[in-house]
């Protein structure tokens, strides 16, 4: 038997978007599937490929750009016709998982609205709030890959070490100034050799698909270990990610050029066309609107991130995951991390009639994302969903 999938026309994932997740239903095991409204379609079963029997993105990924691009030509024309039966379930029926084996994960420092806002909180006074090498290279810090989890995931609460200025000594105990940061994060799919390089031109041939990506961020903890060597603890406890890879294939509408990049970057990083996405994200605390930070507004592009990544000869590997670092815009409803949006806790804002600084236990953050695709459509990017739980570590 076969049926004819049905698409709502103000739906975010039509044949425009075919995003990839790992999905099981009751008493099977996780495999690959791509969505479509509604629908989740059991790739190997429509295809007959083995390749998406398999419980994470990888093996698939693997196998290269052109097959990507084979896949999804194939797929919007499959789709558009009649799908065997025992290939589709309904998203509600369906348990989604981490979709991709990740490998390693970098996070980067690409906003400069974010960057700037930062400065001024922890430098007041200094004529320039970046650090003298933000302009020249995309800055980031290398992180737990262990730690990332799939949206819907508890997040509990972190210890650690903290010092307040007025505090004689360092203290342990569960964080009081737990942050999220907005961003998006990049699927590596084809990686590079030991001291081979991506150069950056190339990287669209490397990066696989998009996520929605919150860094969950303990303000307090960073603060007193950061020194000299950059996040650890404060960072390393979780980061949520959307279930839904959004192929990069798909956002091609969604490309826009780069902020101006002055000065003029290094020859490894200069691009002859620059990009950046056109991707809008809502953040939504307790179920209320809070921030909608424009991706667009990023100062370094997803490829120059990579290239970076790889110019000192590291390797990259599939399942390589590397994030943007918090998206804001030059707005106040734009900043994509509460220590921003709350101007350090001075200034708080109201959730659901209440005054908040940082978040409290069964505070839930959701972050969703859409952006323009082909046909004039938009297509969605899912959310990427966390709640609070008391920490389980306190002594």
């Amino acid at each position: 038997m076969t049926t004819t999938l049905t698409v709502s026309d103000d739906s975010l994932f039509g044949l425009e978007n075919l995003p990839y997740g790992v999905f099981s239903t009751l008493g099977s095991s996780p495999r690959v599937g791509v969505r479509i409204g509604d629908h989740v379609v059991d790739l190997a079963k429509l295809l007959t490929d083995e390749v998406f029997a398999e419980p994470s993105l990888n093996a698939f990924m693997t196998q290269g750009y052109e097959r990507w691009v084979e896949v999804r030509r194939t797929l919007q024309e499959t789709l558009a016709g009649k799908v065997p039966d025992d290939a589709v379930h309904d998203l509600a029926d369906v348990r989604l998982h981490l979709p991709v084996e990740v490998a390693d994960y970098v996070d980067f420092y690409a906003s400069e609205h974010h960057a700037a806002n930062l400065g001024r909180l922890f430098r007041p006074g200094n004529p320039d709030p970046l650090m003298p090498n933000w302009k020249h290279l995309p800055v980031g810090y290398h992180g737990r890959a262990g730690s990332i989890v799939v949206s819907g995931t508890d997040i509990p609460r972190p210890s650690g070490q903290r010092k307040g200025p007025d505090d004689p000594a360092p203290v342990f105990g569960p964080s009081t100034r737990l942050d999220i940061e907005a961003e998006l994060g990049f699927v590596v799919g084809t990686g590079a050799e030991l001291g081979q390089g991506i150069p950056v031109d190339e990287a669209e041939r490397h990066i696989f698909g998009v996520v929605i990506f919150n860094d969950w961020s303990a303000r307090d903890i960073q603060a007193w270990e950061y020194v000299p060597l950059g996040p650890n603890l404060g960072k390393s406890f979780a980061s949520t990610i959307s279930p839904w890879v959004v192929p990069l294939l798909a956002l091609a509408p969604a490309k826009v050029d780069t902020p101006v990049q002055d000065p003029e970057p290094l020859p490894y990083l200069q691009m002859k066309d620059a990009w950046g996405l056109d991707v809008d994200l809502v953040v939504t605390w307790n179920g209320q609107q809070v921030s909608r930070p424009p991706y667009r507004e990023m100062y370094w592009s997803p490829a120059q991130m990579l290239a970076h990544m790889a110019v000192n000869g590291a390797p990259i590997r599939t399942g390589d995951l590397f994030a943007s670092g918090t998206i804001s815009g030059p707005g106040k409803d734009m900043r994509g991390a509460f220590i921003e949006l709350t101007w350090g806790g001075a200034e708080p804002v109201i959730v659901n009639g209440e005054e908040r600084t940082f978040l409290e236990d069964g505070d839930e953050v959701v972050i969703a994302a859409s952006a323009p695709g082909e046909s004039g459509r938009r297509i969605g990017l899912g959310d990427a969903r966390g709640r609070i739980v008391p920490a389980s570590l306190s002594t």
